[in-house]
Order: C-alpha cells, then structure tokens, then sequence
C-alpha cells in the first residue's frame, strides 16, 4: 500500500528498524539521567527515559529505598546524589556496581 510517494512505506519500514526492547531497565536509564543533570525534574525525566511521571515516581522511591540514590531538597528542586559504590542486585551482576555501568556509558 503506498500513498503520497514512499510515506506509508517509509514509516513501515522506520518501524521495522524501532527497537520494542532495550538492554537496560528503565530504573538504570533514570539512573544515568541522573548521573549527567543530577537536578532533574521528574517530568525531564519521563521525557528522557519514555515512560510517564508516575512511573518515574515509583523508580524514584524505588531506588532511594535501596539507597540507590539519596535525594536533597534545595529550594523548589531536588538534588539527588548517586551510591556509586552500590553493588548490582543479580548474582550474574553482583561482582560490579552502579559505578562502573556509569563510567561505561557516561
């Protein structure tokens, strides 16, 4: 079916090439927002990583419940600050930490 010269086939075709899964979850992309603009906003966020602000909020408190992050508040913002040094959770991962996935893709 082509309509408009290339157009349908061209968006078929650009989503054929879309991934529909990624290698890393949504908490770690929400951790690597973080790590390049720490004061973030929760709607950036969702922007950044495609998934809603409620979903964001859940990964938020996810991860500070962990101490994954801690979060300040300064003025009307929040700062949050990253454990670097926190070990990842899955025993195929558990010799590494958030650090060196960070310094891998930062």
């Amino acid at each position: 079916m082509k309509l408009r010269g290339n157009s349908i086939m061209s968006s078929m075709q650009s989503d054929l090439r879309t991934p529909h899964w990624t290698f890393l979850t949504n908490h770690f992309h929400i951790i690597l927002s973080l790590s390049r603009e720490p004061y973030s906003r929760i709607r950036d966020l969702s922007d950044q990583v495609g998934i809603t602000q409620r979903a964001v909020q859940r990964i938020l408190a996810e991860l500070v419940e962990d101490k994954v992050l801690k979060v300040r508040k300064e003025g009307r913002r929040n700062h949050y600050t990253i454990n670097r040094k926190k070990r990842l959770r899955h025993p195929l991962e558990h010799q590494h930490n958030i650090g060196d996935l960070l310094d891998i893709l930062s």
